[in-house]
């Protein structure tokens, strides 16, 4: 049974779009990830659940309080996309 992953993301912003596109790769090529459960939090429309989480910019992902992975300005999609890995393999060890 896989961890759950808790995503913090904007509306329109490319880098939140990057890591979707990286998620959706990522569970395209190893079916293992299929079945983990994420929970997207828009942090405009939440801002009761963001500020209980400690990070500064999106996406931001955890499992349970730890964050795992934290965009930064400039992320290239192969970076984004090894994050988002990590995450990935976090949540199924």
């Amino acid at each position: 049974m896989s961890k759950k992953i808790t995503a913090f993301y904007l509306e329109g912003c490319p880098y939140c779009r990057q890591a979707r596109e990286a998620l959706k790769e990522l569970t395209d090529e190893n079916e293992k990830y299929s079945d983990i459960s994420i929970e997207w939090i828009e942090e405009r429309q939440h801002p009761e659940i963001s500020e209980k989480y400690n990070y500064y910019n999106v996406p931001s992902m955890f499992i349970e309080d730890e964050k795992i992975y934290e965009a930064h300005r400039g992320e290239s999609f192969d970076e984004c996309k090894e994050n988002v890995r990590r995450v990935l393999e976090a949540a199924v060890s």
